[in-house]
């Protein structure tokens, strides 16, 4: 079947996503810029969001480009990726408000790593419904940079009952690891 309606759909889900979580923004109280210190840990992880949902459509965008045709199985692989990232906008705000407590810190890496897994899942059986030398497999290869970034979500979600911080820290370590565009599937759709 046509990847088409695959491609609109995610694309509709991620833009709401988006608008959900800017509408979560909450007019500060005073008139003064004493009033938005309070909005400053929120807008910090607006832009964490914003950045790791962007990185998703990006890649996404790149995934489905390096195909022809998905099936029914990839249907649901990509539904359940979205669940996932429709989850972001209520960690994304709990963290906001909560950003030096364990369990919000810890919640929001547990989406991050669920959403990776989920992107993994729909990358397989993207491959699998393709052909095993296709330009999606020769392009995604072992997949180093998508096995260290749940390893990653994994220990900083262990982490947010130790340090909050540092949890906090790895997840911008993973944002800024796939921030550097993955042009693997660039590179070989060019060739």
């Amino acid at each position: 079947m046509d990847k088409g309606r695959l491609e609109a759909f995610s694309d509709g889900v991620i833009a709401i996503i988006i608008t959900i979580m800017v509408l979560e923004f909450k007019v500060p109280a005073g008139s003064n810029l004493d009033a938005l210190r309070p909005l400053v840990p929120v807008f910090f992880s607006y832009v964490l969001s914003f950045v790791f949902i962007g990185i998703y459509w990006n890649s996404h965008h790149h995934l489905l480009q390096a195909t022809h045709k998905v099936n029914g199985r990839v249907l649901w692989a990509n539904m359940h990726l979205l669940f996932w990232l429709s989850l972001i906008p209520i960690a994304t705000e709990w963290l906001g408000q909560n950003h030096t407590a364990a369990v919000p810190v810890a919640l929001y890496g547990l989406i991050l790593l669920m959403a990776g897994v989920a992107y993994t899942i729909l990358v397989r059986c993207l491959i699998a419904y393709h052909e095993k030398d296709s330009v999606l497999a020769v392009a995604v290869g072992r997949d180093y940079k998508g096995k260290v970034s749940l390893a990653i979500y994994a220990v900083a979600v262990l982490l947010s009952f130790v340090s909050p911080g540092i949890a906090i820290a790895l997840y911008v370590l993973v944002a800024a690891i796939w921030f550097i565009p993955d042009r693997r599937i660039e590179k070989v759709i060019a060739d």
